[in-house]
């Protein structure tokens, strides 16, 4: 096991729905360690974790359950309509965030590491941090269908937040490397398998 810290940091991002946690699984087994800043937020948002109470006093106890737990699904439909309530929520947790990410970072093992950051193109915060941009693509079409079937909201609530997020064509302008995520698991697969040596390698370069 290696004992150093990675010479290499991916950031990993994309459009909301266009499958970014699927790919970062596919990367996690390949053997490659995995900084999710939405696993980050959930840990903090936890009963007893340190973003309970800030959104308590945001949003009010209308947002929570029983045993002090965040009715996230209450909240996810608030910030998917309501685009103030969704720059509140992000002001609480992003700061929290970024802290723990900077925390995790010296503890990655594997030859490369990858940073799962949804905003990642939309804030400067983690630019320096990383090495390489990732954007993981597919069609606006795809994004909505997807993020309608998993979070239950409407195509016009999904609209209202890919309105907040850069447009597709800024993302790829932006990117060191794309997947394009239109089509089935296997496909999804053998790009990550490709990126995987290639990441793989420019990591092995930058210790010689």
């Amino acid at each position: 096991m290696r004992k150093h810290q990675a010479s290499l940091i991916v950031g990993l991002t994309g459009g909301i729905g266009s499958g970014k946690s699927r790919a970062a699984e596919l990367f996690q087994g390949q053997g490659v360690d995995v900084i999710d800043t939405d696993q980050i937020a959930h840990t903090l948002t936890q009963p007893g974790g340190v973003a309970i109470e800030p959104i308590r006093q945001t949003f009010g106890e209308s947002f929570f359950l029983q045993n002090d737990i965040l009715d996230r699904a209450a909240l996810r439909k608030l910030v998917f309509a309501n685009t103030q309530a969704k720059q509140q929520l992000e002001s609480i947790l992003h700061p929290l965030i970024y802290q723990e990410t900077l925390h995790r970072i010296p503890t990655i093992r594997s030859d490369y590491g990858i940073l799962v950051v949804p905003l990642l193109l939309e804030t400067h915060d983690y630019r320096g941090t990383i090495n390489r941009v990732l954007v993981i693509d597919c069609s606006e079409e795809l994004q909505i269908s997807r993020t309608m079937a998993r979070s239950k909201v409407s195509k016009g609530e999904v609209q209202a937040i890919m309105a907040t997020q850069l447009r597709r064509k800024e993302r790829l302008d932006i990117a060191d490397d794309v997947i394009q995520n239109d089509s089935d698991l296997h496909y999804l697969a053998k790009q990550v398998k490709l990126l995987h040596s290639k990441y793989t390698a420019l990591a092995t370069c930058a210790t010689d």
